[in-house]
C-alpha cells in the first residue's frame, strides 16, 4: 500500500535524524551530516513526520486518483539521486538549502527570501527558484510533496499557526499553478512547534522562519 510505504519512509527519516543523519553524498562519495542534525530541534524531518502520518487512506486514495506512479524498490535510490542533483543545480545561489535524508529530500526556504516580515505574499524575486522546483517535480512525479510552514516563537501561538498555514498554502499554490498536481501536495502549518535553532537570538529566530518542502518517493508495497 502506498500509505504503508509513506509511514515507513517518514519514520525511517526520523530514526536517521536521531542517529545523527549521516548519509553518503552520491556525487562526492563523502559521508555528511544533514543540516537537520545540527539544529536545536527536529528540523528538516519534522514536517514529514507530522503531515504524512496524519493523512491516512485519504492520501493513498488521492495519489491513486491522481495517477501517481510507484517506483520499484531497487530503483528508488537512483531516482531520488538524479532528482536531488537537478534540484541542487536549479537552486544553486538562491538561498534554498537541499538536505538528503535516506530517500527523502527536504528543501529549506528561509522566509527572508520567500516572504516579507509577517506576510504570506511571495517575494517576486523568489519566483525563479520556485519555477525550478516546479520543473523538477513535474519531471519526477512519482513522489508526494509536503509543504510545511514554520515560524519563530515571537507572537501568539494562534497568530504563528495561522501565518505558517498561509505561507505553506502560498508556496503550494504557486507550485500547483505551475503544473505540479495538487493531489501530490500536502500543506501543513507547524507554527512554532518545530524550531531548527534557538529562539533566544535573532539569528536563530530567522532560521526558524521558513517553509520546508519534503519530497518522499512513492513505491510499490
Amino acid at each position: 500500500m502506498v500509505h504503508r510505504f509513506l509511514k515507513v519512509a517518514v519514520v525511517a527519516a526520523a530514526l536517521i535524524a536521531v542517529a545523527a543523519c549521516e548519509t553518503v553524498n552520491p556525487y562526492t562519495n563523502e559521508t555528511q551530516t544533514s543540516k537537520a542534525a545540527k539544529g536545536a530541534g527536529i528540523g528538516a524531518a519534522a514536517g514529514a513526520v507530522v503531515g504524512l502520518l496524519t493523512k491516512g487512506d485519504k492520501l493513498q486514495n488521492a495519489l491513486i486518483g491522481a495517477g501517481v506512479g510507484a517506483l520499484a524498490g531497487g530503483g528508488v535510490g537512483y531516482y531520488m539521486d538524479v532528482q536531488e542533483k537537478k534540484l541542487r543545480d536549479r537552486l544553486a545561489g538562491t538561498g534554498v538549502s537541499v538536505t538528503r535524508m535516506g530517500d527523502n529530500i527536504t528543501l529549506n526556504m528561509p522566509s527572508n527570501i520567500t516572504f516579507a516580515l509577517n506576510s504570506a505574499d511571495l517575494n517576486a524575486q523568489f519566483f525563479n527558484a520556485l519555477d525550478g522546483v516546479s520543473m523538477v517535480l513535474k519531471e519526477y512525479d512519482k513522489t508526494v510533496v509536503e509543504v510545511a510552514g514554520h515560524t519563530d516563537s515571537s507572537g501568539s501561538d494562534q497568530y504563528n499557526q495561522a501565518l505558517s498555514e498561509r505561507r505553506a498554502q502560498a508556496v503550494a499554490g504557486y507550485l500547483s499553478s505551475h503544473g505540479v498536481k495538487t493531489q501530490r501536495l500536502i500543506t501543513i502549518g507547524a507554527g512554532e512547534a518545530h524550531p531548527m535553532a534557538s529562539n533566544d537570538t535573532e539569528q536563530g529566530r530567522s532560521a526558524n522562519r521558513r517553509v520546508e518542502l519534503t519530497i518522499v518517493p512513492v513505491t510499490k508495497g
